[in-house]
């Protein structure tokens, strides 16, 4: 993909998600339609599934050749990240979306023959864009982040977790997890995994660990991060696939190696 294609979808992206969040903030106090998915705490509103269809629609009419992954099932089905592929999580964290109304973004990744090459991760109530070109750095709204290069200890980190490492079929010892917790400075949950990597991207946390997440999660999230120097990578430090759901740790690259070492010890 050269330059000016890449800034023509970058520009429309941005476009799609500023006005797809202006809408959401509008109407964030209408009456919405609440449903479960997979399980009781995996709530899908028509908010998410209005949210999806626009940006598929301005996709497909602009763009006839690009593929999209969708979290709602209005995009394509595929077994290849060949061309290029549109990523879309319309409303990531529904549940602090319904309780909250706020603490949710909307996040878009796009990825060409498998390599990602856009991310904006839009923090709608506050309206907050996290942003990002391959090879062009990372920013928030306007202004520049920097590198994640500063030195950290496992002693000193905040991290990033949710809960679900508690779960029948958890791929870390409940045990490694509660010393870990107990390890590092301290830990946060923002109910938003678009949000924590925008945030690990900022700098405010250091890193994000999660067992199971699924592409649209972290499509746009990957490149923000790698724009700062971030590294996102499985619990076993191998590369994340954007077709499946995978284990996810993304940090300060200097620790990874760490935060990889202790985990492995409640390995399954």
């Amino acid at each position: 993909m050269n330059a000016e294609m890449l800034k023509e979808i970058y520009t429309k992206a941005r476009q799609w998600v500023e006005e797809a969040g202006h809408y959401i903030r509008t109407n964030i106090d209408n009456p919405l339609t609440v449903d479960t998915k997979s399980n009781p705490n995996d709530l899908v509103t028509t908010m998410d599934q209005d949210t999806e269809s626009f940006f598929v629609s301005k996709i497909k009419e602009t763009y006839p050749d690009h593929s999209i992954i969708g979290e709602e099932g209005y995009g394509d089905k595929l077994t290849t990240l060949e061309g290029t592929v549109w990523i879309i999580d319309p409303i990531d964290g529904t549940m602090n979306f319904v309780h909250q109304k706020r603490n949710f973004a909307i996040s878009v990744g796009v990825y060409h023959n498998g390599i990602g090459v856009i991310g904006l991760i839009y923090d709608v109530m506050a309206d907050v864009l996290y942003h990002a070109k391959r090879n062009e750095g990372a920013y928030k709204n306007d202004k520049k982040l920097n590198p994640l290069n500063k030195e950290v200890v496992l002693e000193e980190a905040i991290v990033g977790m949710n809960h679900f490492w508690l779960c029948p079929n958890r791929l870390v010892e409940e045990e490694t997890m509660q010393q870990f917790v107990r390890k590092v400075r301290g830990t946060r949950t923002y109910g938003s995994a678009a949000l924590e990597f925008a945030f690990l991207s900022e700098g405010i946390i250091d890193g994000y660990l999660t067992m199971s997440l699924s592409p649209w999660d972290i499509a746009a999230g990957v490149v923000i991060a790698g724009e700062v120097g971030g590294t996102a990578t499985n619990i076993d430090g191998q590369p994340l696939n954007m077709l499946e759901k995978n284990s996810v740790l993304v940090c300060n690259s200097n620790l990874q190696k760490d935060i990889i070492k202790f985990i492995k010890k409640g390995r399954k």
